[in-house]
């Protein structure tokens, strides 16, 4: 039986896409957690061996002119929608961490809230999404919007992220539909 598993990151950040990632896999590979337990350097070796091993990995991404455009329920179908037509092989089952289903249409699909803690496929998508999202945060965003410490906070808020803002005003990549963004955008 091939089962995907889903998981998101960036949801709650100020700036930057939101990343899903949807994983099958059926050899087992060691160390595998949610990602957000994991330091940096085990998250990366992991990531390594997930590619290497996986049946199949999808990565779907909604931007930040997606997310304010759509809102965020709207943003996280699409991105979900997006990593699982990347999977090329027959599924049987479809599992996504927490306890919103974003592939309402799709009979497959079970919620489990802390899979990416207690199932496989969920805690490798848990790790291929947050590795995904953090190095385009780190090599593009700060590369682009230099000045906000996206290599650091990769778009959460933080102190920095907040001074930042403050100093600068807003980029591109900053969603306009949240606070303290949307505040920011209004001149308030």
């Amino acid at each position: 039986m091939v089962v995907v598993g889903i998981d998101e990151v960036g949801r709650g950040s100020w700036a930057g896409p939101l990343t899903v990632s949807a994983v099958a896999i059926s050899t087992p590979i060691p160390g595998l957690r949610d990602s957000k337990k994991l330091t940096i350097l085990k998250r990366n070796l992991l990531e390594s061996e997930i590619k290497r091993l996986a049946l199949a990995i999808g990565i779907g991404w909604a931007s930040s002119t997606e997310i304010d455009k759509l809102g965020l329920t709207k943003a996280l179908n699409l991105a979900t929608k997006r990593a699982i037509d990347q999977i090329d092989i027959q599924i049987d089952q479809i599992i996504i961490d927490g306890n919103v289903n974003f592939l309402p249409e799709d009979k497959r699909v079970k919620t489990v809230i802390k899979a990416d803690a207690i199932i496989p496929s969920v805690s490798a998508a848990s790790i291929i999404a947050k590795v995904s999202r953090d190095k385009w945060m780190k090599d593009v965003a700060a590369s682009l919007y230099p000045g906000y410490g996206f290599e650091k906070n990769v778009g959460y808020g933080t102190a920095f992220h907040q001074l930042a803002l403050q100093k600068y005003g807003i980029c591109k990549i900053h969603r306009k539909s949240f606070q303290p963004i949307k505040n920011i955008d209004r001149g308030l």
